[in-house]
């Protein structure tokens, strides 16, 4: 199954993590990292601190979603991640943004992600390294990149 992680970081060495995680993606049990976008610097939305490093991953593995989830908590719990509350900073934020095709809506994930096309710090390096990505129920995710353009975004590596 293929499949697209969003990671973002702001607290401790964001950039780091970030390659961190992308080295712990590929290391996942029956799972390859296809592709890694370059690494962005935006800031935060709907929270507070230092600005993010964000990044999108293509994987592609033989987990479930839901193993998969579990999986991405495990890295983030690995780098100290903390959820005092809702969008609080974090050292590091694992998202499926994608899972194949498929839809997915239960009380532990969503999928696609929920505001996936509402971020530029998600839309930008998810075509960076997948241009002609289809979101499920939704279309090519290209034709809502014009609805973020707003939003502060550099590629930082």
């Amino acid at each position: 199954m293929i499949a697209y992680i969003g990671i973002g970081a702001n607290l401790g060495d964001a950039l780091a993590n970030v390659d961190d995680a992308l080295a712990r993606l590929g290391a996942l049990p029956s799972t390859r990292l296809l592709a890694s976008s370059s690494r962005y610097r935006t800031a935060p939305i709907d929270s507070s601190g230092d600005d993010y490093i964000n990044a999108v991953a293509s994987i592609d593995t033989a987990l479930g979603a839901q193993e998969l989830l579990t999986a991405l908590h495990g890295i983030e719990l690995a780098h100290g991640r903390e959820r005092p509350y809702r969008n609080a900073p974090r050292t590091l934020d694992l998202d499926v943004l994608l899972y194949g095709d498929q839809i997915i809506d239960t009380p532990t994930l969503q999928v696609p992600h929920a505001r996936m096309l509402e971020r530029a710090f998600v839309l930008v390096p998810l075509l960076e390294i997948a241009p002609g990505v289809v979101v499920p129920g939704r279309g090519p995710a290209q034709q809502f990149i014009g609805a973020v353009a707003g939003q502060q975004i550099a590629r930082v590596s």
